[in-house]
């Protein structure tokens, strides 16, 4: 049984014109370590030639290093062991051995702690420039409290005239900027980059009919008009991300199919975004788009340079709290689905799928109870789905979130509703999403950033700890020595009993 966290069919388009950057500034509360920005919009556009001019940063030359070469990493937010391993083409045992502050039960990595990372040499590595930090990629703790329907009205460009119907309803720009963010946990700073970037979204007035078609470039008849675009875009931009953080992504391959490695050194918002251009731009727009006069000119224009905003919203060593299983203690349902993408298609591999076997293989209605997996408050309840907050402060870019898709209409709990764990909310079914048989998808975030299942915090519910597959939705479930393995056909070694409280 599979599903999906996109809930919305796709559309995509082509170039617009290029912009006329906005100049902002952004002002943080000195006395936050994660404060809310706030942001003060020059009311008209300024031409090109105002636009702020950005020096070209110098960037790092990288030798051919002799095999086994240490060479210095500061770890970032984020950071683990095995995908640096994969970066620096090493392995953990060998960083483990050149850094014996570490520990090898370390899940992620000290922000700021120094390294010595054994090297080898991998040739055609790519631009080593960074275009923005990690912590301001997701839709995490730094965008609390950005208006972006106050930003986008005061522009000029299309997107504040722009509406499509999108998840059941017909929205305008800005709300569809931060559908796509909330969903996907995107910043929606970002995406409006994007879309000023490649669209003049903020600054255009009116597109030509083709570049209305294919705004962001992506020219597939699925993806035609902005919206739509706007889902492929955000999938394609986690795809990367989480691809990077995990170790799995190594090589881009450029529309020309002339393929370059990330650098070593870079950070995983940029190489999204690499391997996003990558896939709408020619090579020489590409380099371009990279780079400093690229998409960092633009979103320093618009919300200032990304680089003096900057949090750890990953912090060392971090720790998934006690989950229960989603389902009433006492009774067994099916592992249906093993790690898999939280919302949309691919990375990251962040959800699991559980169901009543008496229901697996069918969209049938059940009297099943899926039930709260820790304390918490429901900050978000609509169509098939509820996010439930661990922290305490009502906000799901913040600390540790469950995200509950396929959750029927009757007796969904509402949104607001404080719950304890084996708390009631609701009923399996095939509601809110593109769904092959009746069940309930959670994932897990922590600061707005998606949790993959099989990762150095992997996926724990009640002792029994999340394995990937060769494929998505395969899979298991461990404990012990005892394996249960996924399965949407409602197999017997797919049966999996919640236990006590």
């Amino acid at each position: 049984m599979k599903s999906t966290g996109s809930r919305i069919n796709n559309h995509r388009g082509g170039f617009g014109s290029l912009f006329s950057a906005i100049m902002s500034i952004l002002i943080l509360s000195a006395c936050s370590p994660q404060p809310p920005i706030t942001v003060y919009i020059t009311p008209f556009p300024l031409s090109a030639t105002e636009a702020p001019a950005q020096q070209p940063t110098a960037l790092a030359t990288r030798p051919v290093y002799q095999p086994g070469t240490l060479v210095a990493y500061t770890a970032r937010t984020g950071d683990n062991l095995p995908a640096l391993a994969h970066h620096f083409n090493t392995t953990v045992k060998e960083i483990l051995e050149n850094n014996p502050q570490l520990s090898e039960k370390t899940t992620t990595l000290t922000p700021g702690e120094n390294l010595q990372i054994p090297i080898y040499y991998e040739a055609l590595w790519g631009n080593s420039f960074q275009i923005i930090p990690d912590s301001l990629y997701i839709n995490g703790p730094a965008q609390i409290g950005f208006d972006t329907k106050s930003f986008v009205n005061a522009h000029p460009g299309w997107l504040k005239n722009y509406a499509s119907l999108a998840g059941g309803e017909v929205r305008r720009g800005a709300d569809l900027i931060d559908y796509v963010s909330l969903e996907y946990s995107i910043s929606p700073r970002l995406l409006l980059a994007l879309a000023e970037y490649q669209a003049g979204a903020l600054s255009v007035e009116t597109l030509e009919p083709q570049e209305k078609v294919y705004p962001l470039g992506y020219e597939d008849e699925f993806h035609q008009g902005f919206y739509l675009q706007l889902l492929w875009a955000a999938n394609t931009l986690n795809n990367g991300y989480y691809s990077w953080r995990s170790g799995k992504l190594d090589t881009i391959t450029r529309l020309d199919g002339s393929i370059e490695h990330p650098d070593p050194w870079q950070n995983a918002a940029t190489v999204a975004l690499q391997n996003y251009f990558s896939q709408v731009l020619p090579v020489a727009d590409y380099h371009k788009a990279i780079y400093s006069e690229g998409l960092y000119n633009i979103y320093t224009a618009l919300f200032g340079d990304p680089w003096q905003y900057t949090s750890d919203h990953i912090p060392g060593d971090l720790q998934q709290p006690p989950l229960r299983l989603p389902f009433v203690p006492g009774k067994t349902w099916s592992y249906t689905g093993g790690p898999h993408s939280a919302w949309g298609e691919g990375a990251p591999l962040a959800a699991l799928d559980f169901a009543p076997p008496s229901v697996v293989g069918g969209c049938a209605a059940s009297n099943e109870f899926v039930t709260a997996m820790a304390d918490g408050q429901i900050v978000r309840s609509e169509k098939g789905l509820a996010m439930l907050d661990l922290d305490g402060d009502g906000d799901e870019h913040t600390g540790w979130v469950i995200l509950y898709l396929h959750l029927g209409l009757n007796d969904k709990i509402r949104p607001g509703m404080l719950v304890k764990t084996g708390d009631l909310i609701g009923h399996p079914s095939c509601e809110g999403g593109s769904a092959t048989g009746t069940h309930v998808h959670i994932a897990r975030k922590y600061n707005g950033e998606w949790i993959e299942a099989d990762s150095v915090v992997p996926f724990n519910l009640e002792g029994w700890i999340a394995k990937n597959g060769v494929v998505p939705y395969q899979g298991s479930l461990s404990n012990y020595g005892r394996i249960i393995t996924a399965s949407d056909k409602g197999l017997a070694n797919s049966y999996i009993t919640a236990g006590n409280p």
